[in-house]
């Protein structure tokens, strides 16, 4: 493997957000040294970074890669190899705006991640959740209201977001095969939402008892249950349960927003999925039973972060963007900026992002021993977020891996 001196930029140190003047040394696909005046191996690629600012990759932690229309119910029949080629300019998207790491919350699975893996396509590194798991009727079931209700095959689907099971024993089940399938999380309904087509936000998802199961068999094959939800009834219940992350969490409350800090969970809100779906969700095929939710969640999102941000619970950046509206994700760092500010956001984005997948001090930071997901870009994220935004147009180079993919 090649390597490569990033030379004479602005290092980005987002931990005590700041900045030194330092060479960065990349070898076998990890950072091996940063620091003034380093020396270039024999043979490594020499980038100059004068000027710019060096900074880690970031991660996005709630991402639909399959998603590539706005209708989950028809994106959930097209044809696998169809659903999965569609995917492939999604992923190159989100690699080019400097994403350079996603946790995908169903949809996704081994061979996607192992595709970019093994440069079969450009993309970001998965974190895959395979098919996040349903109650019959909750928000990963696509199904219309019929006189019979027919068996769901979404878990044969590449690109239906999630499947149907019911039961404690169905649960155990479906954790293990998405396990043994190559997830590297379990992503459970927990609430409502606003997608699908039968469940009001309200609803809770899942009795109580097969959501500690769920936890129980995420725990045996060392990993967790992150679960979608949105009220603080189902907020609650769920981080009561187990769950370690909670995703969306619009409608937290202060007393929810303390139980999740006592209970050292995490939040993933998406607010950039709700902005775009309500000005072009309609126009883009958006079904009309879900325009009508996002009203029910949107205003709510932004007061969120404030509630959770005095809480002191610990936030990763999400996206949740679906078909045409990827193009979109980067504004979630505006979003956050405007009301927690630029440091905390880029934390987020970055080191939270990486404790939340279980990758602290590998992934999220430019230091030795770290693995090389590098940006380097033309301004200052701390002082104007807009640099990041986009389609990375103010990132000149993007490195994964200790392989470059854009210089």
């Amino acid at each position: 493997m090649t390597s490569i001196l990033i030379q004479g930029g602005n290092v980005l140190d987002v931990d005590s957000l700041t900045f030194t003047a330092a060479d960065v040394l990349i070898e076998n696909g990890l950072i091996s040294r940063v620091g003034p005046n380093l020396s270039a191996p024999a043979g490594a690629e020499t980038i100059q970074a004068k000027g710019l600012t060096v900074m880690p990759g970031m991660i996005d932690c709630h991402t639909h890669v399959v998603a590539s229309q706005l209708n989950l119910g028809q994106n959930a029949i097209l044809p696998n190899a169809l659903a999965t080629l569609r995917a492939v300019p999604i992923l190159s998207g989100i690699l080019m705006r400097g994403f350079t790491t996603v946790r995908d919350a169903g949809g996704a699975d081994f061979s996607l991640a192992e595709a970019i893996r093994t440069d079969v396509i450009d993309g970001p590194r998965i974190f895959p959740a395979g098919h996040a798991l349903s109650q019959t009727g909750g928000h990963g079931d696509f199904r219309q209201r019929n006189d019979l209700i027919e068996p769901c095959a979404c878990s044969l689907k590449v690109g239906n977001i999630g499947r149907v099971v019911d039961g404690e024993d169905d649960v155990r089940l479906a954790i293990r095969e998405e396990i043994m399938k190559g997830a590297t999380q379990i992503k459970i309904m927990a609430s409502g939402g606003v997608a699908s087509p039968n469940d009001p936000i309200h609803f809770l998802g899942f009795s109580e008892k097969e959501i500690r199961a769920a936890v129980e068999e995420a725990g045996n094959a060392g990993t967790y249950v992150m679960a979608h939800a949105y009220t603080p009834r189902a907020i609650s219940r769920a981080v009561q349960c187990g769950v370690r992350t909670i995703e969306h969490g619009n409608l937290v409350d202060a007393t929810t927003a303390q139980i999740m800090k006592e209970h050292n969970a995490f939040m993933v809100p998406t607010l950039i999925t709700y902005e775009a779906l309500a000005n072009e969700g309609a126009g883009l095929g958006f079904p009309a039973e879900s325009v009508a939710k996002i009203e029910a969640v949107r205003g709510d999102g932004k007061k969120a972060l404030e509630i959770l941000a005095k809480a002191g619970v610990k936030m990763g950046l999400g996206t949740d963007l679906l078909g045409a509206l990827h193009r979109h994700q980067s504004e979630e760092l505006k979003l956050r900026a405007d009301i927690l500010g630029n440091g905390m956001t880029l934390q987020q984005a970055t080191l939270v992002g990486a404790e939340i997948i279980g990758m602290t001090d590998k992934l999220g930071i430019i230091k030795a021993g770290a693995i090389a997901d590098v940006l380097l870009v033309d301004g200052n994220p701390l002082t104007d977020i807009s640099c990041l935004l986009g389609q990375g147009e103010h990132i000149r180079t993007i490195i994964k891996d200790g392989k470059t993919y854009k210089n």
